[in-house]
């Protein structure tokens, strides 16, 4: 079994910025591996497939980004799932709009899903699909990851996804 978390903040408000990258990415994985997310577990929204002979669940913590960690801690917990089966999209401010980078394991680094993550885990040793944000310099960061997408950049960061996702597909595969 493979947990992918996608981070993100629950609400409409939140809809289509920055910082819920990793909840458009699960969603456009979810559509590709026709999975519902739909069910609730964890203060979480969750679903089921398959890739291969592979169990995929699929997770969106509902814990607002910074406590993220608990509802993946409580599903690896539950499942008994290792921290090396842990896929976890987000966003990233440090990579230009418009990438994605596949890390096998590391700190939290400036993200504090990531951070809260390690912390719940005891482990930097889960996978991250980081999708690249940007960063506006002349905003205060939360009000950058905070805001509202804008279509030209929306174009590049859909492609990242769709680029992680062929990463996090690829490496299912090929064990």
């Amino acid at each position: 079994m493979k947990i992918v978390v996608g981070l993100g903040n629950p609400g409409k408000e939140y809809e289509g910025t920055y910082h819920n990258i990793g909840f458009m990415a699960l969603d456009k994985l979810a559509k590709r591996l026709s999975v519902s997310i739909n069910k609730g577990k964890f203060n979480s929204l969750f679903g089921m497939g398959k890739l291969e002979n592979e169990i995929i669940l699929l997770v969106k913590p509902l814990t607002y980004m910074n406590l993220s960690g608990q509802a993946v801690r409580s599903f690896a917990k539950f499942y008994k799932v290792n921290p090396e089966d842990i896929f976890v999209f987000c966003d990233d401010i440090d990579l230009p709009k418009g990438t994605a980078r596949f890390k096998e394991h590391g700190s939290g680094g400036t993200h504090n899903g990531l951070k809260n993550i390690v912390w719940e885990l005891g482990s930097q040793d889960f996978r991250r699909i980081k999708i690249g944000a940007g960063n506006d310099k002349s905003m205060d960061l939360k009000d950058y990851v905070l805001s509202k997408i804008d279509d030209e950049s929306l174009t590049k960061i859909e492609d990242a996804i769709d680029e992680g996702i062929e990463k996090f597909l690829s490496f299912v595969k090929q064990q």
